[in-house]
């Protein structure tokens, strides 16, 4: 929870219209996704896959799930040292910009 005030409650990422830097939120929104599986299919994904989390991230989870359903050679994992979830929203020196860089140049041509 700190990490998401520390982003979403302060400058850094506050916006009156953000669901989580108010106290409300859209009338639509996410909510019908709760109940799709959303990574039933994930086994027949046959494109580069690449998937950037941070070490300490409470939903570092997530994306380890993801991945252990992915087939192929061409999916990678890639966890950041020491970055929590939000660091990867804003903060340029966790941010892997030279792999996303050499990722899209390799993968999408």
């Amino acid at each position: 929870m700190r990490d998401y005030h520390d982003y979403y409650k302060t400058s850094r990422g506050y916006h009156d219209r953000s669901g989580n830097s108010t106290d409300g939120w859209n009338a639509t929104g996410t909510m019908s996704f709760m109940n799709q599986p959303l990574l039933a299919m994930a086994s027949e994904i046959d494109t580069p896959v690449l998937l950037v989390h941070g070490e300490k991230a409470h939903s570092r989870y997530f994306s380890e799930g993801a991945f252990a359903q992915l087939r192929g050679d061409n999916k990678e994992l890639m966890i950041i040292p020491g970055a929590n979830h939000v660091d990867l929203y804003d903060n340029r020196k966790a941010i892997p910009f030279d792999k996303l860089e050499a990722f899209f140049d390799n993968s999408f041509r």
